[in-house]
Parts: C-alpha cells; sequence; structure tokens
C-alpha cells in the first residue's frame, strides 16, 4: 500500500478530542491535523514526538492533514487505525498471506452473525474463510505488541461472531497486524480488557484460528511483513 500523498514531517504538539492533533512543520507553521484512531494511543501521542503528516487537498474535509506515522528513532508506528484493512487487503488479493493463498475471491464488509460485518470474506478455495483485523500497535516492552490497548466490548463480539461461524461449518480467523517495526510478537493485553481476554479464549476454543503479521513501514508506504508468534 502506497500513500496517496508524500508524507511530510511533523512535530507533535498535542493530541485532543480523541481525533485532533496539532503538529509544528518544517517551516514553524502549526496545524491541526485529523487522527484516524479513536483508541487510548498509549505511549504513541507524546507531545515532542517526531511525525508524518499526509496531505489532504479534498475539499469535502475540514482539516488539510491527516496522522499516518509516529518515528520512534529507526523505528516507524502506524497510528491510523483504517489502514490495516487496506494493507491486509492488498496483501489477501496478491497471495501474500500463508495458508490463503488458494482462496479465489476476497470480499470486504460482508454482512454477517447478528447484525455485524466482517473485514474479508475469502471463498473459491475451500470452506468460507471470515476473517478480522485487529491493528495492534500497543507496546509496553519490546518486541511484544499487545491487543487491546483499551476496553473493546465491540472487539470481544467479533470474537463471538467468528466462533459462531465455526459452528455453522465454516472456517473463522482473527488476523492482530503488528503495525510497528520494533515489535515481532503479538499478545492479549489481559489486565486491561479482562473480558476480551476471555472472549479470544473461548473463541480459539471454538476453533477461531489466530494469525499475527508484521509490517514494512516507511514513509512511502506500507505492506505485509511475516507470519509472527502469538503470545495468548
Amino acid at each position: 500500500m502506497d500513500f496517496a500523498t508524500p508524507l511530510i514531517p511533523a512535530t507533535l504538539i498535542r493530541r485532543y478530542k480523541r481525533f485532533l492533533a496539532d503538529c509544528t512543520l518544517p517551516d514553524g507553521r502549526e496545524v491541526t491535523a485529523h487522527i484516524p484512531n479513536p483508541g487510548a494511543m498509549t505511549g504513541t501521542a507524546v507531545p515532542g514526538s517526531r511525525i508524518w503528516l499526509e496531505p489532504n487537498d479534498n475539499p469535502k474535509t475540514k482539516l488539510d492533514y491527516g496522522w499516518r506515522l509516529l518515528e520512534l528513532g529507526a523505528d516507524f508506528v502506524c497510528v491510523d487505525t483504517a489502514l490495516p484493512n487496506r494493507i491486509v487487503g492488498e496483501g489477501l488479493r496478491a497471495g501474500r498471506v500463508p495458508g490463503l493463498e488458494g482462496y479465489t475471491e476476497v470480499r470486504s464488509e460482508v454482512p454477517y452473525a447478528d447484525k455485524s460485518r466482517v473485514d474479508f470474506l475469502l471463498t473459491g478455495g475451500g470452506p468460507d474463510l471470515y476473517l478480522e483485523v485487529k491493528s495492534a500497535n500497543f507496546c509496553r516492552t519490546a518486541p511484544l505488541v499487545e491487543f487491546p490497548d483499551s476496553k473493546t466490548l465491540r472487539g470481544a463480539r467479533h470474537m463471538a461472531d467468528l466462533a459462531q461461524m465455526v459452528a455453522l461449518g465454516h472456517r473463522a480467523m482473527v488476523f492482530y497486524l503488528i503495525t510497528r517495526t520494533d515489535c515481532t510478537r503479538a499478545g492479549i493485553a489481559r489486565d486491561i480488557d479482562p473480558a476480551y481476554g476471555a472472549a479470544f479464549d473461548a473463541a480459539r476454543a471454538a476453533g477461531v484460528e489466530v494469525l499475527a503479521m508484521d509490517c514494512n513501514i516507511t514513509p512511502q508506504g506500507i505492506t505485509l511483513g511475516e507470519v509472527r508468534s502469538v503470545n495468548p
């Protein structure tokens, strides 16, 4: 996945109202950027951080910039939670997800279960596969990234929905995309959301598959990397 517009560096002044960030551009101008991330962003919204913004010339949007990446020394963190589905979608359609290369059709946002939409439905290569993507960039101690970074009733519901698909004879999978380059393992933050941890355990016991992959991240674009381990 390439960024549509070349990213520009900036310095974070502050994040506020969840979706807004005041930033300083290299020429000294202060601008407000949109943050496509409703989560807690623990450790990734520290004032003074070097970040990367994508300019936006769409007249229908209120802000001229969107925050895409956080730079941590030689590493990058993707803070835009709208991008993981694009990254995984491109990887699935290009046959770059190990074990899922045989599916011939990949559909997005398909209604399923009880008033839910699955991120991807894969068909034409065996049993239908219902796949939910989770963006994981919360890190307390590298190289472990954890999910979630805050309580998520929606996430727990998704695990139950996937288990329901397995009971109906389909395949189901939760895909943790590690969206930072300093981490190579994924885990469940049970202390932050015990209910999600319990839902994860119940789903795995029901036959829901688990996959984690990391990313190659640069200011030019983001692509799938390697399969990584998941610490339950």
